[in-house]
């Protein structure tokens, strides 16, 4: 009886040390085990379906033509970056067009990314606008629809990461979700959209997005609270500065900060100022590129690529990695039109459709 009884008590003297432990223990850091972290080596193809309507045909880097799909597949990127707008006036980037596009890419082997935009059109630093079907509806009605319809992408789509919302530097689905001056709202409207993806998944990593460096750390500490996984930038030498320095040490800082990891979300970079059909290109002047380093050549591209490669997932200890957005962008609407890519001389395949150089930069 005495050795059941001393038994008894040092099993009890164990459980209590153990609850102890368990209660003294740091809370769960995001970083990622450099041993073990994956790289996410993404790329926005938001517009391949309306691209391939035409045909075109693509050339690898040993100049045979192939599937696009396959060629980046094989090229190491693992991930696509879709925009997904509620209901916009053509197909495209709609709700059928990118569940169907993403069970394509899901069975290639791809991981699902989704920007969702809260907005029929493009939404962005300078514009967030209420879809229309929801204009009109009362502020509760308007929390209860962001809740329906991410619920709605979670159960019919299922992506692997989800933005809510694209570029929310001024909040999103305005006037009512402005950061400005709807702060309380604009926070609940995320939350809704967050409770969304957390009551219909575990695994899918939830993302803010912020274009840009400068008031990166003003915009986060607000978002602070809410329940996310990833911190996403957006950075372009044209709009966010010219110095990767400030890049990597903003990176880092924001990651260390708020304990989150950190990707790039966007950015490209030019491997040519000609253009190849008549719409006006974004990028065309020297003046916009981050010179000498990284000129508007193939080499300049794929140079570019490969630094933002090195800050984005080896330098920055809780850095995930990047997407490259448009680089599907081709002049798809042949030489003469002023309604196609403002981006071919920044996609990844040159104006013959052959890959560039800056392919071989995503495999790990």
């Amino acid at each position: 009886m005495k050795r059941v009884k001393w038994i008894h008590l040092l099993l009890v003297a164990v459980l209590f040390f153990a609850a102890c432990s368990d209660d003294n223990k740091d809370p769960v850091d995001p970083t990622p085990d450099p041993e073990t972290k994956e790289l996410i080596a993404a790329m926005d193809l938001s517009q391949l379906p309306e691209i391939e309507l035409s045909n075109p045909t693509f050339y690898d880097l040993d100049n045979n033509a192939k599937d696009f799909l396959n060629i980046v597949k094989e090229n190491g990127v693992n991930t696509v970056r879709l925009r997904l707008w509620v209901d916009p006036e053509n197909e495209h980037s709609g709700f059928n067009e990118v569940k169907t596009f993403a069970n394509q890419l899901r069975a290639k082997g791809f991981a699902i990314w989704l920007t969702v935009h809260y907005s029929d059109t493009w939404a962005d630093p300078g514009q967030q606008s209420k879809p229309a079907r929801w204009s009109n509806i009362s502020y509760p009605a308007l929390k209860d629809s962001v809740y329906a319809y991410t619920q709605k992408i979670m159960t019919e789509i299922s992506p692997d990461y989800i933005q809510i919302g694209n570029e929310i530097n001024s909040g999103f689905l305005h006037p009512e979700g402005n950061i400005q001056n709807q702060t309380f709202q604009f926070l609940e409207l995320m939350e809704k959209g967050i409770q969304a993806v957390r009551d219909n998944s575990s695994t899918t990593e939830i993302m803010i997005h912020y274009a840009g460096i400068n008031n990166a750390d003003w915009f986060f500490n607000v978002v602070r609270n809410l329940d996310y996984d990833m911190i996403g930038l957006s950075y372009y030498p044209i709009w966010h500065g010219k110095s990767l320095t400030s890049l990597k040490t903003t990176m880092t800082n924001l990651s260390e900060t708020f304990n989150k990891e950190i990707v790039l979300a966007e950015t490209a970079y030019p491997f040519t100022l000609d253009w190849n059909d008549w719409t006006n290109n974004i990028v065309g002047q020297n003046d916009q590129l981050i010179l000498p380093d990284y000129p508007a050549t193939e080499t300049g591209q794929q140079q570019f690529i490969e630094r933002i490669k090195q800050i984005s997932f080896d330098e920055v200890e809780k850095g995930r990695g990047f997407c490259y957005w448009g680089a599907e962008l081709i002049a798809w609407k042949g030489p003469e039109a002023t309604d196609a890519s403002p981006w071919e001389n920044q996609a990844v395949f040159d104006f013959d459709n052959k890959a560039l150089p800056v392919l071989s930069v995503f495999g790990e």
